[in-house]
């Protein structure tokens, strides 16, 4: 991810939120990128590097895949289960090791993280564009409008009772269409495709507690003692209960993907 070097662990990632790189989830923007023998591709949040092995087998022997994540202990099992170059930085500032070049990759891609670049989201344009040439793509699935519907506004109601500012907390950033597309254009991308995908997620392991857990407690509530933050999340799983726990009890929770496809149309 984008947020922190420390916000979970690899472990935790692959036992709760394997459905984000699951084949059925990633089949439409994989489809977008149509990676090719010889090709050379980033993968912007590589994680623990299982589409990054798919991109890395689809270029084969001549061509050249780099992951890249912010979280050292994704990196580390990325390499561990087979990615050959991967590295750690900030993608809304990436600093890459000398031997990886700029305006030399074919494509940029990234899939279920640049919700995570809150703090400066065209830094993250601006890097594919160092490492893009002239005609390159950039396709990308994250957040977007509307993502998560019900579970974060729980989360603001509750933090912003005890007295907090929730939009500063708030580690998400989810645009509209017209936000994205004009943020791509203003870095010289001409847009080929961009929508808004609802996508109904069924949380298998954990319920919305374990979602939680995962995905908030170290990052939207990393304020709060593990008692307040336990808390918090009892109410936020109370508070949306009625619309997202079935009578067998089963957690589904409301996804609202951004997928797009875009050129670099200028360096």
């Amino acid at each position: 991810m984008a947020s922190s070097t420390s916000d979970y662990s690899a472990s935790n990632y692959n036992q709760t939120a394997a459905f984000v790189y699951s084949a059925n989830y990633t089949a439409p923007v994989l489809s977008l990128l149509k990676p090719s023998i010889g090709e050379q591709i980033v993968d912007f949040g590589c994680g623990t590097g299982e589409l990054t092995l798919r991109i890395q087998e689809a270029v084969g022997a001549s061509g050249f895949t780099v992951g890249i994540d912010y979280n050292n202990d994704m990196i580390s099992k990325a390499l561990v289960n087979g990615v050959r170059h991967a590295y750690m930085s900030d993608l809304q500032n990436i600093q890459l090791p000398a031997p990886i070049t700029g305006n030399s990759f074919d494509a940029v891609f990234s899939n279920a993280v640049l919700h995570w670049c809150k703090q400066n989201p065209r830094g993250v344009l601006d890097g594919a564009k160092r490492l893009l040439k002239v005609g390159g793509r950039f396709v990308c699935e994250m957040g977007g409008f509307m993502n998560c519907i019900g579970v974060r506004i729980g989360l603001h109601r509750a933090v912003k009772r005890r007295g907090y500012e929730p939009d500063k907390m708030d580690p998400w950033y989810f645009p509209t269409i017209e936000e994205y597309q004009g943020l791509l254009q203003s870095a010289g991308f001409r847009v080929n495709t961009i929508s808004l995908v609802p996508r109904l997620t069924p949380l298998l392991d954990g319920g919305l507690r374990g979602w939680l857990q995962l995905f908030a407690r170290r990052t939207f509530l990393k304020e709060f003692s593990d008692q307040e933050a336990a808390t918090i999340i009892d109410e936020v799983v109370d508070m949306c209960e009625v619309d997202m726990k079935d009578k067998e009890g089963n957690w589904t929770l409301m996804y609202v993907r951004l997928r797009l496809s875009a050129t670099l149309d200028s360096p």
